[in-house]
């Protein structure tokens, strides 16, 4: 007998970008379906799923999300100048949507797998670049994760999700590098992508 995975139920937040695992979101809630949503969300102390739009847009009519996202967690919330609700998540574990549907608000919901999270594996000396690499990014581009301890740095998921969120990848290669489950793999594929960025 193959025992069936379960799904968990989740709101879902399509958005133009991706949310790697442990990384922080900032988002400007206005409408009345997202703000129903951080209610629900803080009011049970769940997540939300953010998932690439693949067709449509952030606002008006329900979007057309990916299947694979990551559950963001509301760790702060504040008014802005401009009155709308501001907050800032953090990147959890991933998952895939098995179905979806539409509440009669327009937010959508999912039954969804949760993926375990990936073992820490070391980084292998040929992807010794990448980890300067990384470096010098996170100290121009990435001041929240400047005071990340040095073990982080040997953590090969850890540095591919940092990677894939810091360099200028566009949404799909983003998505493409979420969706894989093999740290090494990522950090193959980030390092034949390099060549694309370094002037000439």
């Amino acid at each position: 007998m193959v025992s069936q995975i379960p799904l968990i139920e989740l709101p879902l937040f399509p958005l133009s970008t991706v949310l790697f695992p442990g990384s922080e979101l900032q988002l400007r809630i206005f409408e009345p379906r997202y703000l129903d949503l951080v209610r629900e969300c803080t009011r049970h102390g769940t997540g939300f799923g953010v998932c690439l739009i693949l067709q449509g847009n952030e606002t008006g009519a329900p979007a057309l999300p990916a299947a694979v996202g990551t559950i963001a967690r509301i760790t702060d919330f504040h008014s802005g100048e401009d009155g709308l609700l501001g907050i800032v998540a953090i990147g959890g574990s991933r998952f895939r949507v098995a179905r979806s549907r539409i509440r009669s608000d327009g937010l959508l919901r999912g039954d969804a797998e949760i993926w375990p999270d990936e073992p820490e594996q070391p980084v292998p000396v040929e992807f010794a670049l990448l980890q300067s690499i990384l470096e010098r990014l996170i100290e121009t581009m990435g001041p929240q994760w400047r005071d990340a301890p040095r073990s982080t740095y040997d953590d090969a998921s850890w540095v591919g999700f940092r990677l894939a969120e810091l360099l200028p990848l566009d949404a799909s290669e983003q998505q493409h590098m979420l969706e894989l489950t093999d740290p090494l793999i990522r950090l193959a594929e980030l390092r034949d992508i390099l060549p694309r960025f370094q002037k000439p």
